[in-house]
């Protein structure tokens, strides 16, 4: 399914309205029109938010090493997904899609968590969650909605791998129809995930040296 750097990206489906179930329930339609009309708003309201609190202090420098930790994995579980799934071809259920459902989604997660706690910001954090629960929750829905109407093998999936939180062991698949599914360079290309990778370390950098240039800046015009 699909998944956020700072735009949804490619993941197991991406249904248009051509393919959208016509019996999808009134109240994913209604969250998902919602959900589009915010998005953009939403994203200038984090990105204010985030200058606003790297004004207010300066980044600790063992808050940013520890953000690696969230960081890192979230980037390396977006790319590996990525160079696995094949969008509306097949139901990629190998890799990391043997763990969770949503990698991609689950990877964003980990990243916006790390730079949260890169800037030691609970209200960043609450906005991040809050802008995930309100934008995703109805994409996967009628992502889900649509895999199931279009891959017969999705039910049995489901009752094996869970839908966000990843599973240890990864679910055995053998037998079934959709085995094959190996990270491929060239997926992982097509669907540009190394923006994700760009993204992250254009804001490390912001991280590192915007405060200072902006105070150089104000301090020149004085």
């Amino acid at each position: 399914m699909t998944q956020p750097g700072n735009s949804p990206q490619p993941g197991q489906s991406q249904p248009s309205s051509s393919q959208a179930d016509p019996s999808q329930p009134d109240w994913i339609a209604r969250w998902q029109r919602v959900a589009r009309r915010i998005r953009v708003p939403l994203g200038f309201l984090t990105a204010a938010l985030y200058l606003f609190e790297l004004w207010r202090r300066a980044p600790q420098p063992a808050a940013l090493a520890w953000s690696l930790a969230l960081v890192l994995p979230g980037l390396c579980l977006r790319g590996y997904a990525a160079g696995c799934v094949k969008k509306n071809r097949e139901l990629t259920v190998t890799g990391p899609y043997a763990h969770t459902r949503n990698p991609l989604y689950l990877g964003s997660m980990l990243i916006a968590t790390g730079f949260a706690l890169a800037l030691l910001s609970w209200p960043v954090a609450l906005l991040l969650a809050s802008g995930f629960a309100v934008i995703y929750v109805p994409v996967i829905a009628s992502e889900e909605r649509f895999l199931r109407a279009a891959f017969p093998e999705f039910e049995a999936y489901c009752r094996r791998v869970p839908r966000l939180i990843p599973r240890l062991i990864p679910a055995d698949h053998s037998g079934t129809e959709s085995e094959a599914g190996s990270f491929s360079l060239s997926l992982y290309l097509r669907h540009r995930e190394y923006n994700a990778a760009i993204g992250a370390a254009l804001l490390y950098l912001s991280l590192l040296f915007l405060r200072p240039a902006l105070g150089a800046i104000m301090h020149g015009l004085r």
